[in-house]
Order: structure tokens, then sequence, then C-alpha cells
């Protein structure tokens, strides 16, 4: 079998607030309790995202989740609710627009302890060769 990616920690400083909020905009489970110390976010079958709570500082980690159009549409939908502040480029100004430079769409936004969340409908890592 070749190697996967299982389950992957994410430092924060509340950890229950910032699984909750990164579960409710995916529209995937979470519990607010897990294995030993962790928050998880259920991503998908193969991937739990592990919330754990670190004292300052928290370093800053950028995670991409690709998703299909359907699931882009009701991502960025949650994100418009909730007002958080989202970008079209990954270092750039906060202009609430959608890249389509790279064959798909994709926006990117940050949660309160930094870490840059990428959503995704076309790989741009994995372009056609």
């Amino acid at each position: 079998m070749p190697a996967q990616l299982d389950h992957l920690l994410v430092p924060s400083r509340d950890k229950l607030a910032a699984a909750r909020q990164l579960a409710e905009l995916l529209g995937v489970p979470w519990s607010s309790s897990g294995i030993g110390a962790f928050t998880p976010v259920y991503v998908n079958d193969g991937l739990t995202l592990d919330f754990d709570e670190w004292p300052e500082p928290v370093p800053q980690i950028h995670f991409a989740f690709r998703v299909g159009d359907d699931e882009f549409d009701a991502i960025l939908a949650r994100l418009q609710a909730a007002r958080i502040p989202y970008r079209s480029a990954v270092h750039g100004p906060v202009d609430s627009k959608v890249d389509t430079e790279h064959g798909g769409r994709i926006v990117y936004w940050n949660q309160p302890d930094g870490h840059q969340w990428e959503m995704l409908t076309v790989s741009y890592a994995r372009a056609a060769r």
C-alpha cells in the first residue's frame, strides 16, 4: 500500500473554536474530544486534522483542500455568511474574489491563529504533464 497521510496536528490557541469553525465551513464532522488532548476534524474517510492547544507563538501553517464545484460553492457561501474575509491571492489583500487563473477556482482565508486555508477545485500542484 502506498503511503497515505492519515492525520495532521494543527496547533491552536483555542482548539475547540478552531476545530468547530473549520468543520462548519467545510461541512464535515468534528468532535470536542478525541485521542489524548486532541480535538479532531474528520476531513474525509482518510484524513483527520487534530487540533491541539499550544502556547504562543503558534506557528502559521498553510493547508489546501481540493473540493468539487458544488462543495466549493457551499463552502464559499458559508465563508460569506460567517463574514470571514477571503481573497484570491495567497499573499494578496482581502478582495473577496475568487482566483480562476489556474484552470479552476481558488480562495484563501486565515483563521484566528493565523493558519492559512486554501480551497481549490483543480490542483495546480498536479497539473497534467
